[in-house]
């Protein structure tokens, strides 16, 4: 089964590779990574998929919590959820087919990007099944080139963080529970 799990960490130079050399040493394995900055400034946010059992995303979770710079780790793959991906695909075309490339991107409310003699661009963004089925009917036409970002989601509704940082100073959580105010400023050995 897959898992979907968040991490935020500090904005610092190694943090990424420290996450995933721990995913490696562990033999864990990671779908799907995605990195961005978060509502806090100085807080970047770690969508990542692994595919695995229970006892194992369990794992994760629990050794993501002991690197120093993570801050929170949430697994929302039993929440309710928006997730998205995107897609950029070049296409080969010809002026036969060219229209009805186009109408296809319409039906999915893809856009073409770029456009060429022999090729286009085609951008898709949505749930990871209506991009998985523009790329089959693409892939008809012959698909020349493409990337794809993994899964970016959140939990759908309120959630437990009502307040809005105004300070780009980290202080410390207890891994998704406010710290009282004498533990917030603890910095845990750094």
């Amino acid at each position: 089964m897959k898992y979907t799990l968040i991490a935020w960490m500090r904005d610092k130079p190694g943090v990424l590779s420290r996450v995933s050399g721990m995913m490696r040493r562990r033999n864990f394995n990671i779908d799907s990574l995605q990195v961005g900055h978060s509502e806090t400034p100085g807080i970047s946010r770690m969508t990542f998929v692994v595919d695995g059992n229970e006892h194992m995303v369990d794992q994760v979770i629990k050794q993501l919590r002991k690197l120093v710079d993570v801050t929170r780790v949430d697994n929302i793959s039993a929440k309710p959820i928006v997730a998205r991906e995107m897609a950029l695909i070049r296409v080969a075309t010809n002026a036969e087919n060219r229209s009805e490339i186009v109408q296809m991107v319409n039906i999915y409310r893809g856009e073409i990007v770029d456009v060429a003699i022999d090729s286009m661009i085609v951008q898709i963004v949505g749930s990871e099944d209506r991009v998985d089925s523009l790329i089959d009917l693409l892939s008809n036409f012959g698909i020349v080139e493409m990337v794809r970002t993994g899964p970016v989601a959140m939990a759908r509704g309120r959630t437990e963080r009502s307040f809005k940082r105004s300070t780009a100073v980290w202080r410390a959580q207890a891994n998704g529970k406010d710290a009282t105010s004498a533990e917030r400023f603890k910095t845990g050995g750094v």
